[in-house]
């Protein structure tokens, strides 16, 4: 996972930070559900897969990281988020939990509201770094990879 993190654990324009938490498993929307009905503000971006049976196709939202999901709170008051089912650590630089800067969190969310494919990578390799110049993602960078023949845009979460 390859997220820009504010050194700065305050929070900004009076709303807390978000941070990466990282999850169970597989288990990534039952802990998100629970952290829901805790009052906590979470999202977990997702993509979708089709999975082939041998008598059936079928499609599944899959976690964009898996095993990780974002909540944006208060740190001074994260004790029972930290202690809820399923969570494992707050991401940080070793013990220091670090929120994620937050023009990343509106990037990744843009991407994610948006009607465009995507999908996991396993990771970025150095290529030409490219501008979204028209459609919902305008504005947003990505890096020009080249799969089967033709050419998509990987966004990039990190500057």
């Amino acid at each position: 996972m390859s997220l820009f993190f504010n050194k700065e654990v305050l929070p900004q324009n009076g709303q807390p930070a978000w941070y990466a938490l990282q999850v169970w498993s597989r288990k990534e929307s039952a802990v998100l559900a629970h952290l829901e009905g805790l009052g906590y503000e979470c999202f977990l971006p997702t993509y979708k897969s089709r999975r082939q049976w041998s008598d059936r196709v079928k499609e599944r939202e899959q976690p964009l990281f898996p095993g990780y999901l974002f909540s944006r709170f208060d740190f001074q008051n994260r004790r029972s988020l930290v202690m809820a089912p399923g969570v494992i650590q707050i991401v940080g630089n070793g013990k220091t939990p670090l929120p994620v800067a937050p023009d990343e969190m509106e990037r990744l969310q843009i991407a994610v509201a948006s009607d465009s494919a995507r999908q996991p990578w396993p990771y970025i390799a150095v290529g030409e770094r490219v501008r979204v110049n028209h459609g919902s993602l305008r504005g947003l960078e990505g890096i020009l990879i080249n799969i089967k023949g033709s050419h998509r845009v990987v966004l990039s979460v990190s500057e």
